[in-house]
């Protein structure tokens, strides 16, 4: 953050009612002398029934010495099973102490004049946890269900690859899996390349235009798979796929956080993955539909599969040009209303709660893009390396068979039709596991260990499918071993925002979120070459290799807690060391920032 040494706090002139305001000094504090208790008039006095010796009561400083009551910390019910009539009183004060409400630190946190929300920004404002939890039903309407959906329409359109190959899309095209594998490497290496200049332009012309323009982008080239003629031509468009694609999950994540807390993006984050094997589950029943159009027009049913397909991602992505605020206080539009999605009040609420947990997010506003010099010093974040390295392989023993389902059961004897059927399983047991585990790390406020439970999970059944050739048991035997291995409890939810709280800047969380999204993409292109063709059909060697990353990953975990912990036991050992004067002057005159400030810890 920077510090700013202009005035403490200047209401906006028409927050106040017309009775209540004063002239304005050249420094920007109302005459005293015409100043009242009445300031405040349109927030509600919520000190009404404390007592003074209240340890919710809070000593904030107010114009003459009115003080404001906050919430207790800790106090908020994260989630609904938490809020019983006993327990849960959505009256009491929501608001959380913070940074803000000292004098000493207000002015070393406060957001810059070019802070896009700057105008709605008010360290006296005052809700109840009625007041935010309508607020954030609300937001997750209006905000987190259509960025669900676009997610659902581009995944669709992405993963109709491992349906097509059930419709001898390899056999038309005169190729092998080898082939099959270098446009699953074209892809993803696209795709990488694209992640952090793709961002870097999210960041610059804002995800609310850019966003959009990828879906449509894309959705052409998708549909224009119907025209495939051969290998090279298979090749071209998964490497334009990919790269169309590169960033577009950092860019819905950093959309996000500006409208979310911390630990209610990484659950939203789970739903977020959940659209996505909604999308898997939608494709099957689709796919099943679709690939009966074979012989149409004397076409194959994975090109209709494909032209169908991406005219829906285009759709949706167009009504996403209409559908995307660029933030939180500027929702109003020819299509949504000209007053906008949210009241006044709602947008302070909005606004406050977010920067009151995080004061980071005020450090850019949203069309403000990256120099080279900013970029750099994302990049070497060491603090953040290790989560990076866990993106490199966490999914790597299960992206692998994952990939060769739909090949693997029609290998076993099933029929096309059936095999686009018995995906679906493994699919929904996914999104329970994984919602069930991004839970569990909220909950508990346990990360890594939680993390870690998809690895454990994945252990016997690739054990099992090292010990014995799964070609030569029960055919129905091989599909379970297999629906339950891929219905694992994917970390990644968790780890996407485990990377954003670690990151506490936002142009470190821009860069952090490409950067660990480019790592997972390079798991996938490790995932993509592992099965090769002249190590079928039992695949022995690959999955001796999958077994042996799984157990590095295990050791990874491990060593990414222990870093976390040794860091911040070590900045609480400065920090505790230092006077209340010294803290003061550190924040005063630090250069750190993000992650580097002494005051700052790692969730682990």
């Amino acid at each position: 953050m920077h510090r700013f040494t202009g005035p403490r706090y200047q209401r906006v002139a028409s927050e106040a009612p017309e009775s209540a305001r004063g002239s304005v000094l050249p420094g920007g504090e109302e005459e005293d002398d015409k100043a009242s208790d009445n300031d405040f008039l349109d927030l509600p006095d919520f000190e009404e029934g404390i007592k003074d010796d209240d340890p919710v009561k809070s000593t904030l400083r107010g114009r003459k010495g009115k003080q404001r009551a906050l919430g207790p910390p800790g106090a908020e019910k994260r989630f609904w099973f938490q809020r019983s009539k006993a327990s849960y009183d959505p009256g009491a004060i929501a608001t959380q102490p913070s940074v803000f409400d000292d004098l000493d630190t207000l002015e070393e946190y406060r957001p810059p004049e070019e802070w896009e929300n700057i105008h709605r920004f008010d360290p006296d404002e005052r809700w109840t946890w009625g007041e935010e939890h309508n607020l954030i039903r609300k937001i997750d309407r209006r905000i987190m269900i259509f960025a669900a959906v676009m997610f659902m329409a581009l995944e669709l359109d992405r993963s109709n690859i491992s349906q097509a190959l059930t419709d001898n899309f390899l056999e038309d095209l005169g190729m092998n899996t080898n082939d099959y594998n270098l446009g699953n490497t074209a892809f993803k290496l696209a795709f990488l390349c694209a992640e952090l200049p793709s961002q870097l332009v999210a960041k610059w012309i804002g995800p609310d235009i850019w966003i959009p323009t990828q879906m449509a982008v894309w959705s052409i080239v998708g549909s224009a798979q119907y025209y495939l003629k051969g290998r090279t031509s298979f090749l071209v468009c998964r490497a334009l796929l990919g790269m169309l694609q590169g960033g577009f999950i950092p860019e819905i994540i950093l959309y996000l956080s500006y409208f979310y807390k911390h630990h209610e993006l990484s659950l939203r984050l789970g739903f977020f993955w959940t659209a996505s094997t909604l999308a898997d589950v939608l494709g099957a029943f689709l796919a099943f539909g679709i690939l009966h159009m074979r012989g149409v027009e004397g076409q194959s049913g994975w090109r209709w599969l494909f032209l169908i397909e991406g005219l829906l991602t285009l759709i949706v992505g167009l009504f996403a040009y209409v559908l995307m605020p660029s933030s939180p206080t500027t929702t109003s539009g020819w299509f949504r209303g000209q007053k906008g999605w949210f009241t006044e009040r709602e947008e302070k609420i909005m606004v406050n709660r977010i920067i009151r947990e995080d004061p980071s997010k005020s450090s850019m506003h949203n069309r403000e893009p990256l120099t080279p010099k900013l970029l750099w010093q994302s990049i070497k974040d060491f603090d953040l390396w290790p989560i990076y390295i866990l993106g490199l392989s966490f999914q790597t023993p299960m992206s692998t068979p994952s990939n060769y389902l739909t090949l693997s059961l029609k290998g076993l004897g099933f029929g096309t039709f059936k095999t686009n059927l018995l995906v679906i399983p493994s699919k929904v047991f996914h999104v329970i596991a994984m919602l069930g585990l991004t839970y569990a790390g909220e909950v508990f406020g346990e990360l890594t260990f939680t993390a870690l439970i998809g690895q454990i999970w994945a252990f016997p059944f690739l054990l099992f499918i090292n010990l014995f050739d799964i070609n030569e048991i029960n055919k129905w035997l091989a599909w379970i071993v297999m629906t339950i291995l891929l219905s694992y409890p994917n970390a990644h939810p968790i780890q996407v925002g485990w990377n954003s709280r670690n990151s506490n800047t936002v142009r470190s969380r821009t860069v952090s979120a490409a950067l660990y999204n480019m790592c997972v993409q390079t798991s996938g292109i490790i995932a993509a070459n592992i099965y090769q063709a002249d190590d079928a059909p039992r695949y022995k060697r690959g999955n001796h290799i999958l077994l042996s990353i799984l157990v590095l990953n295990i050791f990874l975990y491990l060593g990414t807690k222990l870093y976390y912990v040794k860091r911040n036991a070590y900045r609480e050992r400065v920090w505790g060391a230092m006077s209340a004067e010294e803290r003061l002057q550190y924040l005063a005159t630090t250069s750190d920032e993000g992650n580097k400030r002494l005051d700052f810890r790692f969730t682990h």
